[in-house]
């Protein structure tokens, strides 16, 4: 694995990023991407098929040796989209194995999102979802930052309606991440007897300033967390067990709290809040290598966090400031603002 903390690595980055895209098409809905490498399975992986995949046939789907990736994907970041598919292939055991289930709005182009798919990663196993805002749009309270509001962010609660019912287990991805490190190994995370889904925690965060005074005030609400040693985790990066998820009728759990905010302010930030409410404290912990996330932020202000200390596998870009954006693009001393951290 390369060293993030290397110069090197800034360059091998930027070649990652930028080898999907044409520099001579810059337009938002008009990108054009080459096609990536196929990638090939190591001697030693199972087989999931003897046929040649298509995208009808449950047996893949529904295969207990593929590893199910789920994403959701639309025109603003499928830059960072691709960059984020492309560094999950090239550094797995076997990429063949890997099916991505993508989850678009009902209200873009999933045609040309298939296509632009299709183009640039022709052997990639995948399915596309549509989501309906209506779902969720109802339930959604304007956060103090608007690209939080997006109804998008949302359909991580309802991998378990959307996805299909053989699929028992998902790593749910960001779209503004990389991967530096075989996704098998994030997947394969045991969840023990009882637990819906694992994440990295960061039991050092001020957990109480994810909520409203409103909140901590109100006995019954704030004993949510009574008996539980809750701790923030960040939600673009899970395991999630969909079979004990759906069991557990958790989409609803996180609808109710979601309803309750309509009524009361009991937290600022999107769709995060109402996950830590249900699940804090009762998560299988993963490893802090495989969220090193806080990237993007502003080093001029500040808004920076630490890194994790140790090795890293994944690098996620959650701070408004993303490599794959119009403004990074070309412009490599912004890295020390776009890394956060790694050469301040």
């Amino acid at each position: 694995m390369k060293n993030p903390k290397s110069p090197y690595f800034l360059v091998f980055l930027f070649s990652l990023l930028l080898s999907l895209s044409n520099a001579a098409e810059q337009q938002q809905h008009h990108q054009q991407f080459r096609e990536a490498p196929q990638f090939y399975n190591s001697p030693d992986c199972p087989s999931i098929s003897s046929d040649d995949y298509d995208d009808s046939d449950d047996n893949h789907v529904c295969s207990d040796e593929a590893v199910h990736v789920a994403m959701t994907l639309d025109i603003v970041y499928i830059r960072g989209s691709l960059a984020a598919i492309l560094s999950v292939l090239q550094h797995s055991s076997c990429p063949q194995n890997i099916i991505f289930h993508f989850v678009s709005s009902a209200s873009s182009n999933s045609t040309h999102l298939k296509l632009t798919l299709s183009h640039s990663f022709p052997y990639l196993k995948f399915r596309v979802y549509t989501f309906d805002d209506s779902f969720v749009s109802g339930l959604i309270s304007t956060s103090i930052r608007s690209a939080l509001d997006c109804p998008l962010n949302y359909a991580r609660s309802y991998l378990a309606n959307i996805l299909p019912l053989c699929v028992r287990r998902v790593v749910y991805l960001d779209s503004d991440l990389v991967l530096v490190d075989d996704i098998a190994k994030l997947a394969a995370t045991p969840l023990g007897e009882d637990s819906v889904l694992a994440a990295p925690e960061y039991c050092n965060a001020n957990f109480t300033s994810y909520f409203t005074p409103t909140f901590w005030s109100n006995p019954s609400l704030s004993l949510t967390f009574a008996n539980r040693k809750a701790c923030y985790f960040n939600t673009g990066v899970m395991v999630i067990d969909l079979n004990r998820w759906r069991d557990g009728d958790y989409t609803k759990k996180i609808e109710e709290w979601m309803e309750l905010q309509k009524r009361m302010r009991i937290y600022e930030l999107g769709s995060l809040p109402p996950f830590l409410l249900v699940f804090a404290g009762n998560i299988k912990p993963v490893d802090h290598r495989w969220n090193q996330h806080g990237l993007g932020g502003d080093n001029y202000r500040g808004l920076c966090r630490d890194l994790h200390p140790g090795p890293v596998s994944l690098l996620h870009w959650s701070g408004k400031g993303k490599p794959w954006t119009t403004n990074y693009v070309g412009k490599v001393e912004t890295m020390s603002f776009g890394i956060g951290g790694y050469y301040s």
